[in-house]
């Protein structure tokens, strides 16, 4: 059976939260490990998923370990939309935002 690994990295701008895990997880850049198998009796080189891991790098009492919490695909795109909402009300609720008080000479 082939199997290929492939890495990416994502952003989360605010601490979150991902199924199936207590606590939250800082704000910052993680890693995803994606593992696939080549479907074998096709005419064609297809994939398919049967992995997907965050790595999580340990902090406070952990400092210097790392772990791979397995996910679902679905519970990352929750996890980074709901982050994308979260950044996107601040920005909304922004002192910048805000119109200019008048000047009341």
């Amino acid at each position: 059976m082939n199997m290929r690994s492939t890495r990416s990295t994502v952003t989360f701008s605010n601490p979150f939260t991902l199924s199936g895990y207590p606590g939250d997880l800082p704000a910052g850049d993680y890693e995803v490990l994606v593992e696939e198998e080549l479907l074998q009796g096709l005419s064609f080189e297809a994939y398919r998923r049967t992995a997907t891991y965050l790595t999580v790098r340990g902090r406070g009492n952990h400092a210097g370990r790392t772990e791979l919490r397995a996910i679902s695909e679905n519970d990352l795109k929750e996890a980074l939309s709901r982050d994308h909402a979260t950044t996107e009300n601040k920005k909304d609720q922004s002192d910048a935002a805000l119109s200019p008080q008048e000047d009341l000479k």
